[in-house]
């Protein structure tokens, strides 16, 4: 019988940069599970209870949050992202990604 662990993707996010590099990543994708999935990653792999205790939530609001069936309000991942000590910036959009949305007058 051939024995094998279970993958978690947290233990490759190491380092900070690659930490960094991840939820860049999923900010630039634009899919909203994807960035709530890539914040619980790197949150696991700094260690939940030290990143709720930054962001002021209790462990299991957090864990809830980022989790599969989380969606977080925007407050709750500015918070996060601050206790990642990360900062969110905006910048134009490579060209041919541009929202298809238009506003109405």
């Amino acid at each position: 019988m051939t024995r094998t662990t279970r993958f978690d993707a947290a233990d490759y996010l190491d380092t900070e940069e690659r930490q960094v590099a991840y939820i860049a990543m999923a900010l630039e994708s634009g899919d909203a599970d994807f960035v709530r999935d890539a914040l619980g990653l790197v949150a696991r792999a700094r260690g939940m209870g030290e990143i709720a205790k930054k962001a002021g939530l209790n462990r299991e609001s957090l864990y809830k949050a980022l989790g599969e069936a989380g969606n977080p309000e925007f407050g709750t991942v500015m918070r996060i992202v601050r206790a990642l000590g990360l900062a969110l910036s905006a910048r134009p959009a490579a060209s041919g990604q541009t929202s298809k949305r238009r506003r109405v007058a």
